[in-house]
């Protein structure tokens, strides 16, 4: 991770990879929270996960940037870094009320159209509005700025309750969903296993899903209680399950189970169960050699043409494109998969 030396300056670059280059923008003032979440997975060098890994640099918007604790980014190529950068990252702003400065906006607006994934952490989804890059767009931010976001871009159709969204340009909630979009950009440059071992080491869970609620109500539990059991029960048994099993399981009606859901994940237990199944395709289709057949049967999708049908819908590449594409991206010290076979 890039990080402070004694003098209270930052590592600006890591360079590894010639395909993948991450540009991380510090505007002054920036948030410590989400530079460093977008730090910690994107500018570690991880090339003993896959030699194709993240060239990385931190790049200030003029020569006397400063965020937090005084530190001071290094001049570097200041913006102009931004122009053979293949993902632009905007971390959350100092001052949602303070325009953000007129060249990163320029330049925002130029390497969009050239091509680039641009990427907003939290209030960093006022500086992408304020470049236009969201209008007519769905977007999200921190809960708590999703009202003044609203009302001070009309034209972007703001959602305050899912953790990230991608339509065009990629924006996060606040906080812990900046590491759970770096991740999802993990996953979808190299593949679900190397981004479930970069969540490993970072000591997070695996993966969260963008729709999922940012809003996380109270409610004291153990980690034996219903509510992980099912879940964990269900993941073991992908290849028989249905939702009334998982019902019968936690002992509670259907009705209950799809409230308990909606409350926890923003999602219905189906639409939980399908997204499970589809995940843990992805894994055994980087992580073996079974066929589409094989693996619909063990993760419960019935047949090859049912799973082709949802994957293809759910991730826009067929399962045959996915292997080819991120088989070789294989980490060789991640755990392999394990997901029991139908009885």
């Amino acid at each position: 991770m890039t990080a402070p030396t004694v003098s209270g300056k930052l590592v600006a670059m890591r360079k590894k990879s010639d395909t993948r280059r991450v540009a991380l923008v510090a505007t002054p003032g920036v948030p410590l929270f989400e530079l460093a979440a977008a730090a910690e997975v994107f500018g570690i060098d991880r090339s003993d996960l896959t030699p194709d890994w993240y060239d990385f640099e931190l790049v200030g918007t003029s020569p006397e940037t400063t965020i937090g604790f005084g530190m001071q980014v290094p001049e570097g190529r200041g913006l102009d870094a931004l122009t053979d950068a293949d993902t632009i990252i905007v971390p959350a702003c100092a001052n949602i009320y303070d325009g953000a400065p007129t060249a990163l906006l320029e330049a925002l607006v130029r390497e969009h159209a050239r091509g680039a994934r641009i990427v907003s952490l939290c209030s960093g989804a006022f500086i992408l509005a304020e470049a236009g890059l969201l209008d007519g767009r769905r977007a999200t931010t921190h809960w708590m700025h999703a009202e003044a976001l609203a009302r001070r871009f009309p034209s972007v159709t703001v959602d305050p309750g899912v953790l990230y969204v991608h339509d065009g340009v990629w924006s996060s909630a606040g906080s812990a969903a900046a590491i759970d979009l770096s991740l999802e950009l993990v996953r979808r440059d190299f593949g679900a296993a190397i981004a479930n071992e970069v969540a490993r080491r970072v000591v997070i869970p695996p993966h969260r899903d963008g729709g999922q609620s940012q809003f996380i109500r109270y409610r004291p539990h153990t980690a034996s209680s219903k509510d992980d059991d099912v879940e964990h029960w269900a993941r073991r048994n992908l290849a028989d399950v249905t939702v009334t099993a998982m019902a019968r399981y936690a002992r509670v009606s259907v009705r209950s189970l799809n409230r308990h859901f909606r409350s926890r994940a923003n999602l219905s237990p189906q639409e939980w169960l399908r997204r499970e199944k589809l995940q843990a395709t992805q894994e055994l289709l980087e992580s073996s050699d079974l066929t589409v057949d094989a693996i619909a049967l063990r993760v419960g999708l019935g047949s090859a043409t049912n799973l082709r049908t949802h994957f293809a819908t759910e991730y826009g590449v067929p399962p045959g494109a996915y292997r080819r594409t991120f088989s070789s991206h294989r980490a060789t010290d991640v755990a392999p998969v394990d997901i029991p076979q139908a009885s």
